[in-house]
């Protein structure tokens, strides 16, 4: 699989970290309650098909990606850095 660095343009997939999903980058407040932190620390889908995943491109610019993807088929579909989807 290779993935396109919106910094570094393609990139074998060796060149990156995979970290979990993108919905990690969506932290309860500090304040929240117990069961929202462990929903957030231990609760985990494992979906079948399209996925959006947290990856770190630790072997090239370290910039930390949101990669659309599908788990089936191993199509990627979108890269984009957590910066400009912060911005959004």
């Amino acid at each position: 699989m290779r993935l396109t660095c919106p910094n570094c343009g393609e990139r074998d997939i060796r060149e990156f970290t995979y970290q979990g999903a993108a919905s990690m980058l969506d932290r309860p407040d500090p304040e929240a309650g117990p069961e929202a932190w462990h929903a957030y620390l231990h609760l985990r889908d494992n979906p079948a098909g399209v996925t959006r995943d947290l990856w770190h491109h630790g072997c090239g610019c370290g910039a930390w990606l949101v990669v659309t993807r599908d788990t089936v088929t191993h199509a990627v579909h979108a890269v984009e850095l957590v910066e400009a989807r912060d911005a959004g």
